[in-house]
């Protein structure tokens, strides 16, 4: 059994666990099963337009895969009571704990995180702006994200960052015991 059978598996049951709570990463394809119900996942085409709430958007994808890699680590597939408490923790811990916890538990390399902590500074400046012109991404040297190139550059570095997520996640979805799951489907 393997991710792809199991997948077969869920999309042609016609109920299926609320106990299993996890997210699916099949090529160009995700998938999430929640509370029963296997819906599509997010769109794997990142993109990201010059305006605060796409930026926000894009930023919350990545933070939302962040909670998912450490559910797959700590309670795997499971959505039961300590599920839902570790849920709820996660939503209290800031992305740069978790983005450090990440480098202390060998998931993030030390450049994977240098690289997500200077992204994620510019979600912490987002957040508290209206316009994106207030907004600064500092790699080596400030660049403004009003610039074309600043943005042009800051979007790049954004996607890159959620394919290099997306490989991580897989790998954490590798571990899964596909047969064991496939039985409590």
């Amino acid at each position: 059994m393997n991710m792809l059978n199991f997948l077969n598996q869920a999309k042609h049951n016609k109920k299926i666990s609320p106990k299993i709570r996890l997210y699916l990463i099949d090529d160009d394809k995700h998938y999430f099963i929640n509370n029963g119900i296997l819906k599509k996942g997010f769109n794997p085409k990142f993109s990201v337009r010059k305006n605060r709430d796409s930026v926000m958007s894009a930023f919350s994808k990545m933070a939302f895969l962040f909670d998912e890699i450490i559910r797959l680590r700590i309670v795997m597939y499971s959505n039961n009571d300590a599920s839902m408490k570790l849920l709820y923790l996660l939503n209290l811990i800031p992305i740069n704990r978790k983005i450090r916890t990440f480098l202390d538990w060998k998931v993030f390399g030390p450049e994977f995180t240098r690289d997500m902590s200077r992204l994620f500074e510019v979600r912490n400046d987002v957040m508290h702006c209206i316009l994106l012109n207030e907004v600064n991404y500092n790699i080596d040297k400030k660049i403004s994200l009003s610039s074309s190139s600043g943005f042009k550059k800051f979007s790049t570095d954004l996607q890159k960052a959620w394919k290099t997520l997306l490989k991580i996640y897989i790998i954490e979805q590798e571990k899964i015991n596909w047969k064991k799951l496939s039985e409590e489907l």
